[in-house]
């Protein structure tokens, strides 16, 4: 029907069927026979016809009036939409390391854009993180990337890379990262994270025998242990962490160097909020890196 909405429009404008159809690209007879279409299906005579002539008449005026009106709505479905005064909620799940850093950045430069929108922060592990997305609970979520395949329900992005590091108490003397592992108790990175498994990888890899008494999934709280002389432990070198860093003597892995890849995740159709968000994420390591 909209087309013959346009159709109407055009003959009223340009005074005959004839005139109308030059404008359109249609012949006379094609202008007359979607007006009858639209009369028969609106069910009223939109036109007085005399002879070779037809006029709007009353009824034809007023379904003229509602007609331009329903033809401005469906042009402005093409118009940007103004962010500004969208309203809704964003779910977005964060490992914690994320949350001070990258996802605060990203939040500061996306509320201005929308500030209707409701911004929920769920805190998880990467793995926690990935299941709800995959079941639809979240929007978007940053993660570690896992070392299995994503489901083909879901897309990454990566952010950025981490690098893995052997933390010492301070006044530690050992230069080498094994040296240190076997001078002091090992507190161990969780093994259910993305993050723990790596390190248990590598310390499998690397035949290191550990003397291991604590696991826990909470790099904060691994350093200030380190730091009270508790142990060592092999953690990611988080911008979160960088205060706690300063506390604790740091040592390389040299050829054993190792990285954990942080992104997002999301649906391959985001919506544009949550496209505009992982816009923000991208400018936010951006930034830390310029800083």
């Amino acid at each position: 029907m909209i087309t013959e909405l346009r159709t109407l429009s055009a003959v009223v404008r340009y005074g005959t069927f004839a005139a109308a159809g030059a404008r359109i690209g249609l012949t006379q007879a094609a202008v007359s026979g979607q007006m009858r279409r639209l009369e028969d299906k609106l069910g009223v005579r939109l036109f007085d016809r005399t002879g070779r002539s037809a006029i709007l008449n009353q009824t034809g005026r007023t379904v003229l009036a509602r007609a331009q009106e329903v033809l401005a709505g469906v042009e402005k479905l093409t118009e940007p939409l103004d962010s500004s005064t969208q309203t809704g909620r964003l779910r977005i799940g964060a490992i914690s390391s994320v949350q001070p850093t990258i996802l605060r950045r990203a939040l500061k430069a996306f509320h201005p854009a929308f500030p209707g929108f409701y911004i929920e922060i769920v805190p998880g592990t990467s793995l926690e993180l990935l299941d709800r997305l995959d079941a639809g609970g979240l929007d978007v979520a940053v993660i570690i990337r896992p070392g299995f395949g994503l489901p083909p329900t879901v897309r990454w992005e990566s952010l950025v890379q981490e690098r893995f590091v052997l933390v010492a108490p301070p006044g530690t003397d050992d230069m080498d990262w094994k040296a240190a592992m076997r001078g002091h108790a090992f507190l161990r990175y969780n093994r259910h994270s993305f993050g723990g498994r790596l390190v248990e990888r590598l310390i499998e890899q690397q035949g290191v025998l550990v003397d291991e008494w604590v696991e826990i999934d909470d790099i904060a709280a691994l350093l200030s242990m380190v730091a009270d002389g508790m142990g060592v432990a092999i953690v990611p070198r988080a911008e979160a962490y960088a205060d706690h860093f300063r506390g604790v003597r740091v040592i390389e892995l040299g050829e054993a160097e190792t990285f954990r890849e942080i992104g997002i995740l999301t649906s391959p159709t985001c919506d544009e909020p949550a496209a505009r968000f992982i816009s923000e994420c991208r400018q936010a390591v951006s930034a830390d890196k310029h800083e």
